[in-house]
């Protein structure tokens, strides 16, 4: 990577906090930028971007080039994402934001006299409403779990089903951070950008949690700290949960139909606001939104719903205007 990516990547990790997801998302989005203009530049095919036997020498990619660097430049990019990389327009749109940001840091420390990409448009996103469980496939699933980490994996779907947290916020719970009261309890979420908030544990996640730590191993862990382990005694990985999900998913039935880790974030979500009569505010906080828009999806899910209600009516097709 060029020294001036390298100098962004760094102070959107150590100034910015982001996430270091979003990070290692900016920094293939980047490279992948440079390879395109790098091809452009020396007129070599863009079909031989992933070849790794062309190698690029990012000395080319000094301030002089920064400021040469044109809006046409960027669309010919996602020209190029789209018809060769078969890019759809939700990845095309985070290349997007990846090039403002960096090009907004570039002019924000003078590298550059104008930013190109101030002007850059973002993909029109289709507005697919999210999918998820509904109560009886979310208590066949929930049936289903068995095996030698029975205990585990019946909590990790718990409080999947429960809290709607994140696969990265799920594998990153410590036990210390619950607290206790009586029946009930609460736990400390670490979000995006390490944002943390308190989420309240119904009585199915007390219980759940209660039997996982009577089971749970307490010789050779590594980070005692963490609430869910690996057979390796290690704090479990995100794949690790993906699989096992994966699996029961395939085991309740509903293997190929589009359900994962994430869609149980979004049945949590969803269930909370048509049967709990959650207030969007709250489910806002919930699930550790920054944008109310990203959460008035579950209200647009409902509005849905109630449209197709009243179109089942037998009365719907019937006019007073006689042929």
């Amino acid at each position: 990577m060029p020294a001036r990516a390298k100098d962004f990547l760094n102070y959107q990790s150590i100034i910015k906090n982001r996430s270091a997801t979003t990070v290692e998302q900016y920094c293939l989005d980047l490279r992948l930028f440079f390879k395109f203009m790098f091809c452009k530049l020396n007129n070599i095919s863009s079909a031989l971007i992933e070849n790794e036997d062309v190698t690029m020498d990012i000395s080319v990619f000094d301030d002089n080039f920064y400021n040469t660097v044109t809006l046409g430049d960027a669309y010919e990019f996602l020209a190029y994402c789209r018809n060769e990389r078969e890019n759809k327009e939700k990845a095309r749109a985070r290349k997007v934001s990846s090039l403002r940001a960096f090009f907004k840091y570039l002019r924000m420390n003078g590298i550059i006299e104008d930013n190109p990409m101030i002007n850059l448009d973002s993909p029109k996103l289709s507005k697919n409403l999210p999918k998820y469980l509904n109560v009886e496939q979310a208590k066949k699933l929930l049936s289903v779990i068995d095996g030698a980490n029975r205990e585990r994996d019946y909590c990790i779907v718990t409080l999947l089903l429960n809290c709607g947290m994140r696969l990265s916020e799920l594998v990153s719970l410590d036990y210390n951070k619950i607290t206790f009261d009586g029946d009930s309890a609460s736990i400390i979420i670490t979000g995006k950008g390490s944002k943390q908030r308190t989420v309240y544990l119904n009585h199915a996640c007390v219980a759940a949690i209660n039997a996982y730590m009577r089971v749970r191993t307490k010789d050779g862990v590594k980070d005692r700290n963490a609430l869910f382990l690996s057979n390796r005694h290690t704090r479990i990985s995100p794949k690790t949960v993906q699989h096992m999900v994966d699996v029961y998913l395939e085991k309740a039935g509903f293997g190929g139909m589009g359900f994962s880790v994430h869609k149980l974030r979004h049945t949590a979500a969803t269930l909370m606001y048509q049967t709990g009569k959650v207030d969007v505010l709250a489910l806002k906080e919930i699930l550790g939104h920054e944008n109310l828009n990203t959460t008035q999806i579950y209200t647009h899910l409902l509005d849905e719903q109630l449209k197709k209600a009243v179109e089942a009516n037998p009365l719907a097709d019937i006019n007073s205007n006689k042929e």
